[in-house]
């Protein structure tokens, strides 16, 4: 089979590019200045240089700041994100140290961490990186080798592509004489690799800390330009954009996995990206973006090929890490032409371009969107307008700005759900302190709640059928005495259901269910509020009288109520007379040790923090000791003393 190598030939007119212009502005207007290789920062900030200048933009197309170099910065090389604050870029042979902090100084926020010396010849540098983990920064020299320096500029060690070892030579097997490194060197963060391909074909693993190769593999039988991607999943990806090939390395030995084919690259960007679910993705001439599951699986989106579609640059990663942004060009004509080895691919001028966002795990298309000439209305107006502008410019702005989107988003969502469950944790805290759950199942409560709401519900329904007969006719006394105990049976449904079988605390409703409340306490006088806000007031005063001798001292009780009961008369004796009349405590063993006397009902209900002075008093065994003017035979002080021990029954039933 014929070695296939793919070519794109665009018929477009020289420095023509996607631009980003207003409504107003001329077509014809043109500038200069062009920005390199663009790289988003996790603050959501694109980092960019051109001439002699560093850019930091706001996702709408809007200069954050920007920094003077004194060196113009190489174009085709992308910024490189160091520690925080800190980013390194190539200008004139140089490796420049630009710090965030100091912005506002351009004189300190640049250094140059990596240059020739005073009478020093300069090296090419062929690409640069950075690793936060072991705080080290590798720049590769052409016709020199790999460079490892600190943060500050001191050298590590150094290592060349051919390696004698124990009388063995290691890497450039062919042409050991002009053999050099031509990649850039590539981190694998999970393994702490280092990888890099030569002139000759052949890829090297070496350690982030010493200067040793761990495996070489050479490649030169499919070709010698080939792209290099970590996969921080254990695997390399290599791919082969002649060949139109993908292939996935072990890292540990570096051999190949499993290798597919998808269709016609770009040889300028061709990278694949890969995702947190480990599927790769890369885009192809065709139109379409081929995405490979880590078995191996290949798919491709959408499945038939585009006649007038082309992607010419990588995807990008969205902040999530499973998704991608894609670039397509729409053109207005493309053809493919096979001549011998080669496939041309010919195409007129763009006409629109389409960016979309992508899962490769499942297929799924989550937004796209198709822009012609004037590209968006949120960046235009913007300083993106004094620059040229290419479709990785333009994808890496549309990735940032509906990432930021995302962002928000996802913040709001998070903190609906962590409200949500803080929730779901305060009821079932509560819940589960119920007493009737501490010695029982949850399947026994849920029963009984169940069956209590449906006698409730026929309760209910009885009591309104009485309600309604009531109201067209006369009831017998039987079928009122009926509508009472359903209404009471209801009630105390309605109060189970709310405390002891509720799905909150039992405590929850027995405030609401207190009949007295003390209000105040003012000397030896008590006042309460019952459920029908009547206010009843007790005065406990020392009196004069002694009872017996075996008493020590008396105390005159008066019981006052503020609001006067239907059908008492002021002129009525009888009543003027209630809770006036001289009592008498009598003293005996059992009101000594606090236990109830005879005459005094209390009430189930009534609250625990009621005052202590107060439970004596309604404690106490009282005793009318005067006696009103009337007969002699004491009928009118028996009277008083009944009418007074059904007050304060009815004060007790009250309680």
């Amino acid at each position: 089979m014929p070695t296939l190598h793919f070519l794109l030939l665009l018929l477009l007119p020289p420095s023509t590019s996607i631009r980003c212009s207003s409504a107003v502005e001329e077509r014809v207007t043109r500038t200069t200045y062009r920005l390199s290789k663009p790289s988003i920062g996790d603050d959501g900030r694109i980092y960019t240089c051109s001439e002699k200048n560093l850019f930091a933009f706001e996702s709408n197309g809007t200069i954050a700041w920007s920094i003077h170099l004194n060196f113009t910065c190489d174009a085709r090389m992308t910024p490189a994100l160091g520690e925080r604050g800190r980013i390194y870029l190539v200008a004139e042979d140089r490796v420049l140290r630009v710090n965030f902090s100091a912005v506002r100084d351009s004189s300190a926020a640049v250094e140059v961490l990596f240059g020739p010396g005073p009478g020093q010849a300069a090296s090419k540098i062929i690409g640069i990186s950075v690793s936060t983990l072991c705080s080290c920064v590798y720049i590769n020299l052409l016709h020199r080798g790999l460079f490892a320096y600190t943060m500050h500029g001191e050298l590590l060690w150094s290592i060349g592509p051919v390696l004698d070892q124990f009388g063995y030579r290691l890497g450039c097997r062919r042409n050991p004489t002009n053999c050099s490194f031509t990649s850039v060197p590539i981190i694998d963060y999970c393994e702490a690799n280092i990888y890099i391909a030569n002139s000759e074909g052949e890829i090297y693993s070496l350690s982030t800390r010493t200067p040793h190769f761990k495996w070489i593999q050479d490649f030169s039988s499919l070709d010698k330009v080939f792209t290099i991607t970590a996969g921080n999943n254990c695997r390399l990806y290599v791919t082969v954009p002649a060949r139109a090939l993908v292939l996935a390395l072990d890292v540990s030995t570096g051999n190949v996995i499993w290798q597919r084919t998808v269709g016609p690259l770009s040889l300028s960007n061709c990278g694949v990206v890969v995702d947190l679910n480990g599927w790769i993705s890369i885009g192809s001439l065709d139109g379409c973006v081929y995405s490979i599951s880590p078995t191996g699986d290949l798919m491709k989106f959408p499945r038939a090929a585009k006649s007038d579609l082309v992607i010419q640059v990588s995807p990008i990663l969205d902040c999530s890490g499973y998704a991608i942004y894609i670039s397509q060009t729409q053109l207005e004509g493309k053809t493919e032409h096979l001549i011998g080895e080669y496939t041309i691919v010919s195409a007129m001028r763009p006409k629109s371009t389409i960016f979309s966002l992508l899962v490769p795990a499942t297929g799924s298309v989550y937004w796209s969107q198709k822009y012609s000439d004037q590209f968006n209305s949120s960046l235009a107006g913007s300083d993106l307008d004094h620059f040229l502008l290419d479709e990785e410019i333009l994808l890496a702005f549309v990735a940032a700005s509906r990432d930021e989107r995302r962002i928000l988003l996802f913040l709001f969502f998070e903190s609906a759900i962590l409200l949500v469950l803080a929730s779901l944790v305060r009821f079932c805290c509560v819940f589960w302190r119920k007493k009737k759950l501490q010695g029982g199942d949850l399947g026994s409560f849920l029963k009984k709640r169940r069956s209590l709401q449906l006698k409730k519900r026929a309760f209910g329904r009885t009591v309104s059928e009485l309600k309604q007969r009531a109201e067209k006719e006369t009831l017998s006394s039987e079928a009122l005495e009926e509508l009472g105990d359903l209404e009471r049976k209801k009630d105390g449904m309605e109060r189970k259901l709310s405390t002891t079988y509720s799905l909150g605390r039992d405590q929850a409703a027995r405030a609401s269910l207190k009949s007295l409340l003390p209000l105040h306490k003012k000397g030896r006088s008590y006042s309460f509020q019952d459920a029908k806000k009547k206010t009843v007031t007790m005065f406990h005063t020392p009196s004069d009288t002694t009872s017996a001798p075996s008493s020590s001292s008396s105390s005159t009780g008066s019981i006052g109520v503020r609001e006067p009961e239907a059908g008492s008369s002021k002129d009525d004796p009888v009543s003027d007379a209630k809770g006036k009349g001289p009592i008498e405590e009598e003293s005996s063993s059992s009101s000594r040790d606090g236990s109830p006397q005879e005459g005094y009902w209390g009430s189930p209900s009534e609250p625990e923090t009621s005052s202590k002075e107060l439970m004596d008093v309604l404690n106490e065994e009282i005793k009318v000791k005067g006696e009103l003017s009337g007969d002699g035979d004491g009928n009118v002080g028996e009277s008083r003393n009944g009418k007074l021990l059904k007050r304060r029954r009815a004060l007790s039933s009250n309680n």
